[in-house]
Formats: C-alpha cells, sequence, structure tokens
C-alpha cells in the first residue's frame, strides 16, 4: 500500500518558540521542538508544513485540530485528548502515544512507525491508507472504524479492541498477540498465520484438550 508522506519544505521551517498554543490558530512553516507543552487546553488549531521534533504534550485536549503535511519525530502526546482531529499526509516516528484519544477522527495517507501506542483510542474513527509498522498497540480500541485500506506491519496487538470493525482485507499475520477482542463477523476476510488461528477457537465455541 503506498502513502504519501509529508510534503515538508524544510527549508521553509522556521525555528521559532511555541510556548503555548491558541485555539483557531494556524501554525504554519514551523520548526517546533525541545520544548514541553503541557496542560493545553484548545481546539481548532491548523499546522500545515510543520516538524515537531522532540516535543511532549501531556495530559492536554487538542480537539478538532488539523494536521496537513505534519511530522512528528521523538514526541510524547501521551493521554492526550485529539478527538475529532483531520490528519493528511502526517508522520509519527518513535513517538508515545499511550492512552492517547484519537476517536472520531479523520486520518488520510498517515503512518505511525516505531511508536508506543498502548491503550490508545481510535473508535469511530475514519482511517484511509494508513499505516502501522513496529508499534505497540497494547490495549487499543480499534473499536467501530472505518476503514480504507489499513496496513499492520510486525505490531504487538494483543487485546486490541475490534469490535464492531469489518476487517476485511486486513493482514495481521506477522503481528504478535495472544488474543484480539471482536466477534467472527469482525474478523471475516481477515489474514491471520497458521499458529495465530488458536487465539479465534473460543469465538467458535470450542474447546481444545
Amino acid at each position: 500500500m503506498k502513502i504519501e508522506k509529508p510534503k515538508l519544505q524544510q527549508q521553509l521551517l522556521e525555528a521559532e518558540p511555541v510556548y503555548a498554543l491558541e485555539s483557531k490558530t494556524e501554525y504554519k512553516d514551523r520548526l517546533i521542538e525541545n520544548i514541553a507543552l503541557d496542560l493545553q487546553e484548545v481546539s481548532k488549531v491548523s499546522f500545515e508544513n510543520v516538524l515537531f521534533r522532540h516535543v511532549t504534550i501531556l495530559e492536554s485536549t487538542l480537539e478538532h485540530c488539523e494536521f496537513t503535511d505534519v511530522r512528528f519525530e521523538h514526541c510524547d502526546f501521551s493521554n492526550v485528548n485529539l478527538q475529532d482531529s483531520f490528519m493528511h499526509r502526517t508522520q509519527w516516528l518513535n513517538c508515545k502515544l499511550v492512552g492517547t484519544d484519537f476517536s472520531g477522527s479523520r486520518w488520510q495517507n498517515v503512518s505511525v512507525l516505531q511508536s508506543i501506542c498502548d491503550y490508545s483510542s481510535f473508535r469511530f474513527a475514519h482511517l484511509k491508507q494508513v499505516e502501522y509498522a513496529e508499534c505497540s498497540l497494547a490495549g487499543a480500541d480499534f473499536a467501530y472504524l472505518k476503514l480504507q485500506k489499513i496496513a499492520l506491519s510486525l505490531c504487538k496487538m494483543d487485546q486490541v479492541i475490534f469490535t464492531g470493525t469489518a476487517m476485511k482485507g486486513m493482514d495481521l499475520s506477522d503481528c504478535d498477540f495472544d488474543a484480539l477482542l471482536l466477534t467472527l463477523e469482525d474478523l471475516a476476510g481477515c489474514a491471520i498465520a497458521p499458529h495465530q488461528a488458536a487465539s479465534f477457537v473460543g469465538l467458535m465455541g470450542l474447546i481444545i484438550k
């Protein structure tokens, strides 16, 4: 699956200090790095052609925000509320997204690479052309998703919730999990490896002796 990468024009990036985010503000052509922006409460913030590097935003609310041509490198957005956000041509690389709430969001051409996303929530999100590679997704919530091409590769996915999400066309064969929370109907059409099949025997009411 081809994912469009952020079209970052780094020669235009200004390393201008940002000490707090403001609602209904556009941040464009920015390099934001080496800063902690904790306890933010903003909405409808727009980011375009922005590189976040070594940025920490904890225990914050950034609802209805838009990210276009944005890359996050070595950032920590744990427990941030990013509900109903929009991301296009966005990349998360070596980031920490533990408990981050992306529910109701719309993602298109988004990559999450080598990141820790345990207990993050994407419930009711719309994901199109999205990939997760070498990520930890333990306990993440992918319930009731609208999916249009999603790729998961070499991810740790134990106890991920897929209830109400049609997984047809998804390939989990090289991912690592002991159990997923879903129904047989959700799983229909999903590719798995032979050794993973035993994880779903209980869904069929079978008992292995």
